[in-house]
C-alpha cells in the first residue's frame, strides 16, 4: 500500500460530505434568506449523493 492510499479513507471522506451537505442545509434552513437556501439545497444534494457513492462503494465485493 502506498503512502496515502489508506483504503478506509475514501469511505471517511464520503461520510464527511454527507454530514457536510446536512449541516449546512439545517444551518440555512434555521437562518438564511430563500435565496441561499435554494443555492445552498442545490449544491448539497449533488455533495450528499457524491459522498454517499464515496461511502459505499467498496461493499459489493
Amino acid at each position: 500500500m502506498a503512502r496515502g492510499d489508506h483504503p478506509m479513507r475514501t469511505p471517511f471522506y464520503g461520510v464527511l460530505l454527507i454530514v457536510a451537505a446536512m449541516v449546512s442545509s439545517t444551518l440555512v434552513s434555521v437562518a438564511g434568506p430563500t435565496w441561499l437556501r435554494v443555492v445552498v439545497y442545490i449544491l448539497a444534494a449533488p455533495a450528499a449523493l457524491v459522498g454517499f457513492v464515496m461511502t459505499f462503494r467498496d461493499y459489493n465485493r
